[in-house]
């Protein structure tokens, strides 16, 4: 059975498992937004407005999850990306909003968040408004793309007819987004307000 089958039957809370999972997962995993508008496509009795709230609520604890795993890579890192992600920690501990704002960002746009939650695991992030503005924000654009999924949906699956193509594409920009952050001289940035790229030595081996 196709796996929106096998977890539409347990409508909502089947659907909450699912988005767990592929939020926890750092690559290779398909947007969310296809997925909710996909159990919404096969069950149009689905009320968009909870919908929504469910799969913003488990696309959110998933990313906990990978945000949590990121963090045990911190070891890892060499000592001046560790000084480079304090930096922006930091920056966005000293504003009143700044996780707020930065989660509901990535939450509200199409832009891959599991960079976001990969790099505040690196950066050992801790407040509520990392996970408050990531669900108003995923619940926001969950309503406007399941509306929308049917215009939405079939010009990107024509586009990807081979699905995994489309999430390899999606991941790669994911990638490349994590080289660039990673290649900011946020020190620079954040005291001079210049932009200054150093090469990233991201990893200690």
């Amino acid at each position: 059975m196709d796996i929106f089958e096998i977890f539409g039957e347990y409508s909502y809370f089947g659907i909450f498992l699912v988005l767990i999972g592929v939020n926890a997962a750092p690559i290779l995993m398909p947007p969310s937004w296809i997925i909710l508008t996909s159990f919404y496509l096969l069950d149009p009795n689905l009320n968009v407005i909870i919908l929504a709230m469910v799969g913003a609520t488990g696309a959110t604890i998933g990313r906990f999850t990978l945000k949590k795993i990121s963090g045990l890579f911190r070891k890892f890192v060499g000592e001046e990306q560790k000084s480079n992600l304090d930096i922006v920690g930091d920056y966005l501990n000293r504003k009143k909003y700044g996780y707020l704002l930065a989660s509901f960002l990535f939450g509200a746009t199409p832009l891959p968040s599991n960079i976001l939650f990969i790099a505040y695991g690196l950066m050992r992030a801790k407040s509520i408004g990392i996970y408050a503005g990531f669900w108003f924000g995923r619940t926001l654009s969950y309503i406007a793309m399941i509306y929308f999924g049917n215009a939405v949906l079939r010009p990107f699956l024509e586009i990807f007819e081979d699905r995994l193509t489309g999430i390899l594409l999606i991941d790669g920009f994911g990638i490349v987004l994590i080289v660039l952050f990673a290649s900011v001289n946020w020190t620079v940035l954040i005291t001079q307000k210049k932009i200054k790229f150093v090469k990233p030595k991201i990893w200690r081996f």
